[in-house]
């Protein structure tokens, strides 16, 4: 992990760029397996399965009886774990439900807004070499409370064929609807389009890795919504003012041993605890079972030196990270000046594996710099807002003749019209 010192603003972004696969690349590897599934449904899905996965398929859809197993190898603290988390999350998410409020904008004009749930979701679910049954906590729990009809899921199975137990209790705990044996891009475009199978749906969720995250964005030109670009994991770590390197060096770790193409990157206006931190790394290194990934991560990651904390939240602001922790005694101050991050985390024990697992927030967001313009997902990702206005003989009186003006100021006069009548009788 490289460190740089007091580097001038101007070299800040060639620091903070992301590890990344040429964009070409990508389309043309999404864009053929997009098509080859449109034409050729589940036995591309089972093509892609065995090409990426090394794994054949028989079926597609998880069945009943392996559902109901799951739970029985499933061990009692890891569902008693699941089921705390599960209650401080559908707390946090069943608090951003909304009342319709009637607005009366004039007398005799009322507006309302009210949500409706989106019918058929998706959700993709990381199970490669970790199986992230947390994010079906994070993406479930919402989805069933905003009331979906359908919730589908769509992860890789392991060489024996079968998905995660895990995924599959914490799939039934939730509510979801149907599960499939289906990962990368060939699961985001069989929900994207439908086959024999797997139903297509109206709006898919899930993090994933560059090609999920690319396969996700291609989704959209077959009308299907997303919830973000999510992927691959990233954190930006400000250590200051009674920061642990031993904590530090956790944080960045935990992030690192995502994937290959992730990255962490260290702030601080602090030379010693920078090299303490890093040194606190690499003995915490050794003992990961995935130290060869995190490794990977590691050499496209960054420890900036920079002159104080301000420095360090405008560099963190520019990054825009999915995970921004503020390791320092008056973590709060800094509050009011952070404008981009998905997720944020203050002070010395929040570590940003408690947003990931149980605190309640949700872990899915937005990545590769995509937090200036994107939120995390919320209640508010499964629902549509749908607008209401009832204006009466009176309100129609009282705001006809500015509409007329202003249908005709645009050379609308049909919209005029709509008007006039309604004022002439």
């Amino acid at each position: 992990m490289k460190t740089i010192a007091y580097p001038e603003a101007s070299e800040w972004p060639a620091i903070a760029r992301r590890p990344a696969k040429s964009a070409a690349e990508l389309d043309d590897t999404v864009r053929l397996i997009f098509e080859d599934i449109r034409q050729h449904g589940d036995t591309a899905v089972k093509k892609y399965t065995a090409r990426f996965d090394q794994v054949e398929l028989d079926k597609l859809a998880v069945g009943e009886d392996e559902w109901r197993q799951s739970a029985a190898q499933v061990a009692p603290e890891l569902r008693d774990a699941i089921a705390l988390a599960m209650r401080n999350i559908e707390a946090f998410h069943a608090a951003q439900k909304e009342t319709p409020q009637v607005i009366a904008t004039m007398p005799g004009v009322q507006c309302r807004r009210e949500s409706r749930p989106i019918e058929r979701v998706g959700i993709y679910v990381p199970g490669g070499s970790a199986p992230l049954f947390s994010t079906v906590l994070m993406l479930g729990i919402p989805a069933r409370l905003a009331g979906c009809k359908e919730i589908v899921l769509c992860s890789p199975p392991g060489p024996d064929e079968r998905i995660h137990p895990a995924i599959l209790y914490a799939a039934s705990a939730v509510g979801v609807t149907a599960v499939f044996r289906a990962g990368g891009i060939q699961a985001v475009a069989a929900m994207t389009l439908g086959t024999e199978s797997i139903p297509q749906v109206d709006k898919i969720f899930g993090p994933g890795n560059q090609y999920v995250t690319a396969a996700k964005q291609y989704a959209q030109r077959f009308g299907v919504a997303i919830d973000m670009p999510a992927g691959p994991s990233e954190v930006l770590v400000i250590a200051g003012a009674g920061a642990d390197p031993d904590f530090v060096a956790a944080d960045l770790l935990s992030q690192a041993e995502h994937g290959p193409d992730s990255q962490v990157i260290l702030l601080s206006d602090n030379a010693a605890l920078i090299e303490q931190t890093l040194v606190a790394l690499r003995a915490q290194l050794e003992a990961l079972p995935r130290r060869d990934i995190a490794r990977q991560a590691l050499e496209h990651s960054r420890a900036v030196l920079l002159p104080d904390l301000e420095a360090c939240i405008e560099f963190s602001n520019r990054y825009a990270p999915e995970h921004l922790i503020i390791a320092a005694d008056d973590a709060e101050r800094f509050v009011p000046g952070i404008l981009n991050a998905g997720s944020v985390f203050l002070g010395h024990y929040s570590c940003e594996s408690v947003g990931d697992y149980a605190s309640g927030t949700n872990h899915t967001l937005p990545t590769a710099g995509y937090a200036r313009n994107y939120s995390g997902v919320s209640l508010d990702s499964f629902v549509k807002k749908i607008t209401f206005q009832s204006i009466s003989r009176e309100g129609i009186g009282r705001i006809g003749p500015a509409i007329e003006i202003m249908a005709e100021a645009e050379g609308l006069w049909a919209h005029k019209n709509a008007v006039t009548l309604r004022l002439q009788k």
